[in-house]
């Protein structure tokens, strides 16, 4: 007989084969369009070509045969004509104003795809053009109004959060030895998912809408689609198809592709698939958002953080989407694993003239992060102690409170993780090293680091407002089946959803099936974002697995101790008395967790992931280009489902924020993204990614299945700051912007140096350093 514990320990924290992974070698997996269905057209989207203005004409060029296509317009939509995420400020096709380029106004379906971009090119509109902003600075002058009115104009939400909800006594500031101020700004960054976006639609006045596509979060998309037609929900069907990728980008964009081509399904009589291709989904996609955040820190000579002021600023583009919940995750990050005695942070997403930004990996907090860890360096410089010792004097640990007054009740050590991180990557040597040589070296090498944690699951009570859903069925052949709204693009939901219900189950896990997210089927257990998937839908399937077995004990079909092979005869059996079996899992808010939405403060998270990322550059003085030689990521993440893809993701995320730190720069012209193809929109080959050290430290959570934390964007909070460190180590030069590339190098490496490093302030004892002069 197998024990309960040697069936488990096979399966959580093993690595088994990725549950669709076989489909995906053999070229069985079929994405979107790899589907054909009968009868089927095609669709396509006619686009704003300038960022704002007033719709004055729209004329069909007589060269194009017109009665062959169905043209949509806003008259058509039988609904609203908004897609709905946070707010409904977002129309679905313009009908007088265009407030971005590429804004969706008509769209056009044809039964032969090859002949669509002509026609979409034969549609010619014209415009009375208006003033249009495209930085924060020019959104907040309010010379023009793009967005809101009165004292919200062009902001889309605000955030106040305080330490303790007290604002910050004025003799801080006059006593403090010093007082350190400086900017840092992070540019917007594409998702670059493999695989573009892309859906098929079918509809029918009897049976309604149905969307199958590449997405994150089917029942976001159902949720547009109740609006756009006037549905009831059941009349509204989200299918995911296999995905290629997603990072975010396929969180909240596809509401509107998907209202697209139902649109045009219903209109056309037709199936149509709209599939966009890459230059179209780079230039009209959600992207992550580019950021301001200012710090004004009073520091004791001892470097003790007394208290901070941060003013943390995102570019939420033409329409808010979910750029209030980004800017919540970057607020609530903004201050770090640190102690503070006095707290302010200040936040706010404005509106400016590019397509909306949206969804992306880390979703706000490796914009605050990066400031707030190049800050810290800042202040260690200023104080005259080690970037590691300044750190060590005012890290949080187990029974601290977080900036949101939130007590950590589990176990937080970073002081280990640092003293772990550094002897791994050997830092002290290296920082010796490169010390001795960089004055006699043409490429200049540097080695920094960043500590920063991650909260995993919805911020304050958005998980309570999910009220998220797990259930599991026996199939008639007595299997257990997973029924999840969780969708797999990569990261490896399905795989490691099927581990915990395997080790709960005591079944093998390859006798564990998942069923594909299909909202006519599953219920709603959350959207796959915020890194909740492991911990929060897994503890549901932990606990809906539970249930299940119980069914089985408790009508004696079944006994307590069971070995796996006595499961499959018992659920036969059951069948066969009672039809079927159904287990479900709701989610049940923690008794001990608390958030205050309108003081923001409270319990932000059940828990928090922790790590230190150590980062080694090389600058080439002859190219001032920089290039990142080794990393070293060390992350506690609770128990570790599946250390193989666990480890992938990390290399994943350590990439992208490579690409982040020093290579993705997007290029706005007129509001266009003008580098929108691979061959102009540069990211990181396997050649510019660095050997990546992963190593985990397990300290298991109560929250998550197993043990288990969020993983999944915490890899992208570390590495633009400690790359960005080692290469202030490296040139003794402070670069406070990303992207950071070889142009910007070059201009701070030869600009002549100005006088003065440091002001003082008569207003305050200490001298105020500040970025325009550092």
């Amino acid at each position: 007989m197998t024990s309960h514990h040697q069936i488990g320990s096979q399966i959580v924290g093993s690595s088994p084969i990725r549950k669709e992974g076989r489909d995906k070698v053999m070229g069985r997996a079929l994405y979107v369009d790899d589907i054909s269905l009968p009868d089927m057209w095609f669709g396509a989207t006619v686009r704003s070509t300038i960022p704002r203005g007033r719709i004055t004409s729209i004329a069909f060029d007589p060269a194009i045969p017109w009665h062959e296509y169905t043209i949509v317009s806003a008259a058509d939509i039988p609904g609203e004509n908004t897609i709905v995420h946070l707010t409904k400020d977002h129309p679905c096709l313009a009908v007088t104003h265009v407030n971005h380029a590429e804004e969706p106004i008509l769209l056009l379906a044809h039964p032969d795809r090859a002949v669509l971009p002509a026609a979409v090119a034969a549609v010619h509109i014209t415009y009375e053009e208006l003033p249009a902003i495209y930085t924060i600075e020019d959104s907040e002058k309010k010379e023009q109004i793009i967005w809101g009115e009165g004292e919200n104009a062009n902001t889309f939400k605000t955030y106040l959060m305080q330490k303790n909800q007290k604002p910050i006594p004025d003799e801080i500031w006059q006593t403090a030895d010093y007082i350190v101020e400086g900017e840092y700004r992070t540019g917007a960054q594409e998702q670059l998912y493999i695989e573009n976006n892309g859906v098929i639609a079918e509809y029918s006045p009897e049976a309604g809408v149905t969307v199958r596509g590449s997405m994150q979060c089917p029942y976001y998309l159902v949720h547009a689609l109740e609006l756009v037609f006037n549905f009831p929900a059941e009349k509204c069907r989200v299918i995911q198809t296999e995905t290629g990728g997603a990072f975010g980008g396929k969180e909240d964009f596809p509401s509107v592709i998907g209202s697209h081509a139902a649109l045009l399904a219903m209109k056309s009589g037709h199936p149509v698939k709209l599939c966009y291709d890459r230059a179209e989904d780079m230039g009209a996609t959600t992207k992550r958002h580019p950021s301001r955040t200012r710090h004004r820190t009073a520091v004791s000579k001892d470097g003790k953080l007394l208290a901070g002021e941060i003013d943390f600023a995102i570019d939420g583009g033409a329409y808010a989407t979910l750029s209030p919940v980004v800017l919540s995750r970057g607020t609530i990050h903004a201050p770090g694993p640190y102690h503070w005695p006095h707290l302010t942070v200040r936040a706010k997403a404005v509106a400016t003239n590019i397509p909306p930004h949206g969804a992306f990996r880390g979703f706000g907090a490796p914009q605050s992060i990066f400031a707030l860890e190049r800050h810290m360096d800042k202040i260690a410089k200023v104080v005259g102690l080690t970037p590691e010792e300044l750190r060590r004097r005012n890290f949080l640990g187990t029974g601290g409170h977080t900036a949101t007054g939130q007590l950590l009740k589990d176990p937080v050590d970073m002081q280990h993780l640092l003293t772990r991180a550094l002897e791994e990557s050997d830092y002290h040597a290296k920082r010796d090293q490169f010390n001795r040589e960089n004055p006699t070296s043409i490429v200049k090498r540097g080695i920094g680091f960043a500590t920063f944690f991650h909260g995993a699951g919805f911020t304050g009570s958005g998980e309570r407002r999910l009220n998220s859903l797990v259930e599991i069925e026996l199939t008639p052949e007595g299997q257990p089946r997973l029924l999840v709204s969780s969708t797999e693009f990569g990261q490896g939901t399905n795989t490691i959803l099927c581990q915990i219900a395997a080790q709960t189950l005591r079944l093998p896990y390859d006798q564990i099936l998942i069923a594909q997210p299909d909202t006519g089927r599953v219920p709603n257990s959350g959207p796959t974002v915020a890194s909740r998937t492991a911990m929060v839908v897994g503890k549901l399937v932990e606990r809906a697995a539970q249930s299940l077995c119980g069914s089985l004990v408790h009508s004696g079909y079944l006994a307590p101790d069971y070995p796996p092979e006595d499961f499959r005869p018992a659920a036969l059996l059951f069948l066969a008395q009672h039809g079927s079996l159904k287990s479900e899992a709701r989610y049940q808010s923690p008794g001990d967790i608390f958030w205050d939405d309108e003081n923001y403060s409270g319990e932000a998270y059940p828990a928090y992931a922790w790590a230190v990322y150590v980062a080694e550059v090389a600058v080439d003085t002859t190219t001032y280009s920089a290039s990142v030689t080794n990393f070293y990521a060390l992350q506690e993440v609770g128990k570790v489902l599946h250390p193989i893809l666990a480890a992938g993701q990390i290399e994943g995320g350590v990439a992208q924020g490579i690409g982040y730190a020093l290579y993705e720069k997007c290029l706005w012209q007129n509001g266009h993204l003008a580098n929108n193809q691979m061959t102009n929109y540069i990211m990181p080959t396997s050649a510019d990614v660095p050997p990546i050290h992963v190593t985990f430290e397990e300290i298991p959570s109560p929250h998550g299945a197993f043990g288990a934390k969020g993983i999944g964007e915490l890899p992208m909070d570390g590495p633009a700051p400690a790359i960005l460190n080692a290469i202030e180590h490296a040139t003794s030069i402070s670069f406070t912007e990303i992207p950071l590339l070889p142009e910007d190098i070059f201009e701070r490496m030869t600009r002549t140096p100005e006088a003065g490093s440091e002001s003082l302030d008569p207003a305050v004892a200490g001298p105020i350093f500040s970025e325009a002069t550092a």
